[in-house]
């Protein structure tokens, strides 16, 4: 399995911007995408961006397109979510994990394997 730990979560005021990091060590054979997931109040953990490791294929949720981007680092077994133009529904905790069968368009495909324990963001309306 994998260890993934993320950081860079805060509180910040609607329109600015954060940046989470996400580390992954451990056995990389059969690690194929990595997914940023990120979970509300009171709500379900839901899907927010994908990318591969092989290509650097990319998805985005709705919610989330034109103001996130993901990207990596390979040297730095590093993915991040560049997060632009906050808004107050983006407060959640966000987790990175693990995909096993790569980075599909339809997010309900995507299939989470090892998690991280979450970095919360805020942004207060």
């Amino acid at each position: 399995q994998w260890q993934l730990v993320e950081s860079g979560g805060g509180s910040v005021q609607p329109g600015e911007s954060l940046t989470l990091s996400c580390t992954v060590s451990g056995q990389t054979p059969g690690w194929y995408a990595t997914g940023w997931y990120r979970q509300a109040p009171g709500k379900e953990r839901k899907a927010v961006s994908c990318i591969t490791n092989s290509q650097g294929s990319k998805n985005y949720a709705d919610a989330v397109k034109g103001r996130f981007t993901i990207s990596r680092d390979d040297a730095k077994n590093t993915v991040y979510l560049q997060m632009n133009t906050l808004k107050p529904e983006d407060t959640a905790i966000y987790y990175c994990a693990t995909l096993e069968a790569g980075c599909p368009r339809r997010l309900d495909r995507w299939k989470p394997d090892s998690w991280g324990r979450g970095t919360l963001v805020t942004v207060p309306s």
